[in-house]
């Protein structure tokens, strides 16, 4: 009977991990999986390579942060935001007060205008009620859509999870959903645009 015992054991071992390895899990990307960032700020002349309007490859096509189209050649991005990706599907970003085309002071009232408001970090990734927890419990409680360059049309299955740091005390009571206004102090910020656990619809 002994020798039964051990290769039943071990082939039930073997099965529990092979089991485990063969479901479809979702996982969000290793900065917030392991808790590590990756999201180095840029010094020296890299500092000067922010980009609004950046095109980002998504699986093999160019894609566009949707919004205003006011960046290189009508290329669309988020108000006020410019971007540097440091390694693929990682964004890290500056988020200063100024809206669609140079629009003064158009995210805070009592913000000097121009002002930078928050560092911004970025992965993209998709959207599941798994990946929304596991997110925000890092701070990356919004997430943008992603319009392709060629079309338009937003990606199929793919956003921008945004968190969003604090660079100064202002209020945000502007932006596109000024519903959501609040007090901000240096350091992440919770309450910006809180819309993570909204399932992405796409085809809506």
């Amino acid at each position: 009977m002994r020798k039964l015992i051990l290769p039943i054991g071990l082939a039930l071992f073997l099965f529990g991990v092979f089991a485990g390895c063969s479901k479809n899990t979702e996982t969000p990307l290793s900065p917030v999986k392991t808790g590590v960032d990756d999201f180095a700020e840029p010094t020296g002349q890299a500092a000067n390579l922010y980009q609004h309007g950046p095109v980002v490859n998504i699986d093999g096509e160019d894609y566009y942060l949707a919004g205003a189209p006011d960046g290189p050649n009508g290329a669309t991005d988020i108000p006020g935001h410019s971007w540097i990706e440091v390694r693929p599907n990682v964004l890290t970003g500056r988020h200063v007060n100024t809206g669609p085309f140079g629009k003064s002071k158009w995210w805070s009232s009592d913000a000097p205008d121009g002002a930078l408001l928050y560092k911004v970090q970025g992965i993209i990734d998709t959207w599941s009620m798994n990946n929304a927890k596991l997110y925000a419990k890092k701070g990356f409680i919004h997430y943008h859509e992603m319009v392709r360059v060629s079309d338009g049309k937003l990606h199929p299955s793919k956003v921008l999870w945004l968190r969003h740091i604090g660079m100064r005390s202002f209020t945000l009571d502007g932006g596109p959903h000024p519903e959501f206004a609040h007090k901000v102090k240096p350091g992440i910020d919770w309450e910006f645009i809180p819309n993570g656990m909204m399932p992405y619809n796409p085809e809506d």
